[in-house]
């Protein structure tokens, strides 16, 4: 297993998370197994937004067994009224679920998340009351380490992330859903239909990655599956299907990604999704599959897959890029982007302009003229 620090956190966490919302309800035996072959494998992080007692308190269980292996998402504002979830604002419910939640996981929560909130009008109204004084709170008790946010909305989540309060941001990710504009309807995300002319990521998003990476703020994904969509042709917005393994690649390559949160059920379905980890080059490529798509290309933009490779010069080109575009989106060049930058070791300065990695591009990207304007931008 991979590890990756979570922004300015200071955690490490395994890039292939647990996001327990599809596990086996309440079975404790189940879950049980789930958890530790999870464990066992290296996952060392988990998400804990469902809000029925009763699952909560198994996966708990399953957790508390090695507590000090795990990194724990726990959320604010999920709460279980009349025998269904309901989200709320309401600190009269928000609090003694949350220290239900806590109570199930040992008195003590790595990341605290305030829970869902995709409208601005509510973020702005949860930062100015008493819900962030109560998760506030929450952390000067010791409770829980890091203050985070859960967002489906990239304006949501670019507002968290210029907010000091906010170390983490928990987002939905995945190529479909890089495409479309932000919206305050989690089923925007999951039409039958997506409207023509959504043929390159959203800049928002592509915003939102940017500042996240330079701000220090890291991001675990959700939905990196669209919710299977992704692996059928027929229900894919693309027309062509994709394997759990190409999927999670994709997620891994965004700026500011620490952790991909997999929903798996049982042993089976984890153990798929961690075949990530000993996947070959070609299992990964999800560019290919991208660029063969009938609908919704992403040509003309690199996307850090790494078809290009190798350079004749030795220059990591997705890497170049990736800092290229960071450094775009700024009136500046960050002074944390240009550090890494000239921490490489070959830059775009050092292509030569034999555009031999041209052909190899999937996406039609023009590589040795992005070179030259990497060079021009870093001045190296």
């Amino acid at each position: 297993m991979n590890y990756r620090r979570l922004g300015e956190t200071g955690l490490m966490v395994s890039e292939i998370g647990f996001g327990a919302e599809w596990m086996p309800g309440d079975d404790q035996e189940m879950v049980s197994e789930l958890v530790g072959f999870a464990m066992e494998k290296g996952v060392n992080i988990v998400d804990c937004w469902m809000a029925d007692p009763a699952v909560r308190k198994v996966l708990g269980n399953a957790v508390c067994a090695h507590r000090d292996k795990w990194i724990v998402q726990g959320h604010f504002g999920a709460t279980w009224q009349n025998g269904q979830y309901t989200r709320t604002r309401d600190m009269d419910a928000v609090i003694p679920a949350w220290e239900e939640l806590l109570s199930c996981f040992g008195g003590h929560i790595e990341l605290g998340l305030i829970h869902f909130v995709d409208s601005l009008a509510e973020f702005d109204g949860i930062m100015a009351g008493p819900f962030i004084e109560y998760v506030r709170a929450e952390k000067g008790a010791g409770r829980i380490d890091h203050i985070g946010i859960s967002t489906h909305n990239p304006e949501v989540a670019l507002r968290a992330a210029e907010t000091p309060d906010i170390e983490m941001i928990m987002f939905s990710i995945n190529p479909a859903f890089d495409m479309l504009p932000a919206s305050e309807e989690l089923d925007d995300l999951f039409k039958e239909e997506y409207q023509p002319g959504l043929e390159s990521m959203d800049p928002q998003r592509k915003r939102l990655y940017a500042l996240c990476e330079e701000n220090g703020v890291g991001i675990t994904v959700m939905k990196p599956f669209a919710g299977g969509r992704l692996f059928s042709a027929e229900k894919s917005p693309f027309g062509v299907a994709m394997t759990p393994v190409q999927a999670v690649h994709y997620c891994l390559t965004r700026p500011a990604v620490a952790s991909v949160l997999a929903g798996f059920r049982d042993v089976g379905e984890c153990a798929g999704c961690l075949a990530y980890e000993g996947a070959g080059d070609e299992e990964k490529d999800y560019a290919s599959i991208l660029a063969g798509a009938p609908q919704h290309a992403y040509f003309g933009n690199c996307i850090y897959c790494g078809h290009c490779q190798p350079c004749t010069a030795g220059i990591d080109i997705a890497t170049v890029n990736k800092y290229y575009d960071l450094a775009q989106m700024q009136d500046e060049v960050p002074a944390s982007v240009r550090d890494h930058y000239l921490a490489l070791e070959v830059r775009a300065g050092d292509c030569t302009g034999c555009a031999a990695c041209e052909p190899n591009c999937p996406f039609g990207v023009p590589i040795a003229e992005r070179m030259a304007e990497a060079a021009a931008l870093f001045g190296a």
